[in-house]
């Protein structure tokens, strides 16, 4: 059976190959050995400016073609080094072999061959590539997804700050509150979690087999390998990888940082399942209605139906998503002494997780683009919803001291159908000032929405 995207197992290469199209060169076999292939050629370009009297500077057309590997390297180029890999059974191995037959009919690269991968250890090349590969993936697809659900939110947020709708705190009626200030809200934890996301420091160490630079030191004791691996690490690109420098570790870079990262994406993406419920939810109250699209079916026996089936994927991949970065945050700072490989097949899924993210930030955003607001269903289950003025009223009662003002409105309203007749005529038999009753008679549940307007506006 031939893989396309009818027989890919995973659905993210198959049913939902379209939508990562973003994701797929970056987090891919072919996005690590690209990262790969560029931490060799910018450690091999360093070693030449080292100073060291058997590898002299690189020349400007030398460089010039090194940095062409990197930037031009391709599907082909990539298949390439797996057909070495079938003789090496080592990848990075085969990294290094097919760089260094790139340097064939080059004299002034093939007498410094041996400089390539010099004094690394597999690792070296593997956890800052993965370090590449993540940089790229946060900064060019997780925050971006997350930025464009932000912006649709605070959109709404704007137009719907003066909608007024009916709480349900415990799923009962409770104080009115707005529609764009309930978007407000997933603004703000979603601007925050982002920010957390964006602030962790993606960090990569190149020191060697256990983390002493033994090798390098053997060949050059008077050398500062140390200042030397950091200049590489954090030199920006193309002639270094622009990433913090991390000083200590085993064989593994320590993956704390990714750890970090993967917690950061699941909280946000636990606010968006938290979303993805609460619109389903107001969907199903009719207080937001779906557009159509032309020949799509809800049902295959219901015909009246359309479902909130963006809320649902996004729900549903937002969870596969954080059981996968949850386990790699729980996984991946944990190694046996020195060095263990359960990391290594583990690192290859880091993809898979970002991918049900992404999935899931383009069914929601979807979804949410298909809303239409139902005002007069609004205002409906405002308008039966009497009861929630129980709560100003007491308020005001104890503001002048009338005795049991709680009591006195839970007497009246709790358990009840609740009538505007019943709270005005209570209302008309308080002891308060009568501008205070006034107030009071004149406020509806649709107009008892405190400041949500006003911070509904302000995200």
């Amino acid at each position: 059976m031939s893989l396309s995207t009818i027989t890919a197992l995973s659905p993210l290469d198959g049913r939902y190959a379209s939508k990562l199209a973003a994701l797929r060169p970056i987090m891919s076999e072919h996005g690590y050995m690209h990262r790969r292939v560029q931490v060799e050629v910018a450690w091999f370009i360093a070693l030449s400016d080292a100073g060291f009297a058997e590898f002299k500077p690189l020349t400007t057309g030398a460089r010039a073609y090194l940095l062409g590997l990197i930037k031009n390297f391709s599907e082909a180029d990539a298949a390439a080094i797996k057909e070495i890999e079938k003789t090496t059974n080592h990848d990075v191995k085969a990294v290094e072999y097919w760089i260094k037959s790139k340097f064939e009919a080059r004299p002034e690269l093939e007498k410094a061959s041996e400089f390539v991968h010099f004094a690394c250890t597999s690792e070296d090349i593997n956890n800052t590539s993965h370090a590449l590969q993540l940089r790229s993936g946060r900064d060019q697809v997780i925050l971006p997804g997350l930025d464009r659900i932000v912006l649709k939110l605070r959109e709404m947020s704007h137009a719907y700050a003066d909608v007024p709708m009916l709480s349900r705190t415990h799923g009962q009626t409770a104080s009115p509150t707005t529609v764009g200030k309930e978007m407000a809200n997933v603004v703000m934890r979603l601007q925050a979690a982002s920010e957390r996301i964006a602030s962790v420091k993606i960090m990569g160490k190149m020191n060697g087999a256990v983390g002493n630079y033994n090798a390098h030191l053997s060949a050059w004791p008077d050398f500062d390998w140390e200042a030397f691996s950091k200049k590489v690490v954090e030199t920006p690109e193309p002639l270094g990888l622009g990433l913090t420098f991390q000083p200590y570790s085993i064989q593994i870079e320590p993956h704390d940082y990714m750890a970090e990262l993967f917690d950061a994406v699941a909280r946000a993406n636990t606010i968006l399942v938290d979303l993805s419920r609460d619109i389903w939810g107001y969907v199903s109250l009719g207080y937001f209605k779906q557009r159509l699209k032309a020949g799509e079916i809800g049902s295959s026996t219901m015909p009246h139906k359309v479902n909130p089936i963006d809320f649902e994927n996004a729900e549903g991949n937002l969870g596969l998503a954080n059981a996968m970065l949850r386990h790699l945050s729980e996984k991946l700072p944990v190694s046996r002494w020195q060095r263990d490989l359960t990391d290594s097949t583990v690192l290859r899924n880091m993809g898979v997780a970002l991918g049900y993210a992404a999935l899931a930030y383009a069914s929601l955003l979807t979804g949410l683009n298909k809303l239409e607001l139902n005002e007069e269903n609004l205002a409906s289950d405002l308008d039966a919803s009497w009861e929630v003025l129980a709560e100003p009223i007491q308020t005001v009662m104890r503001r002048f001291g009338v005795q049991g003002a709680y009591e006195k409105l839970k007497e009246v309203t709790r358990g009840k159908t609740v009538t505007a007749e019943a709270l005005h005529g209570l209302i008309h038999s308080l002891e308060i000032p009568q501008a205070e009753k006034d107030r009071l008679l004149a406020m509806t549940p649709g107009s008892y929405t405190g400041k949500a307007a006003e911070l509904a506006r302000r995200v």
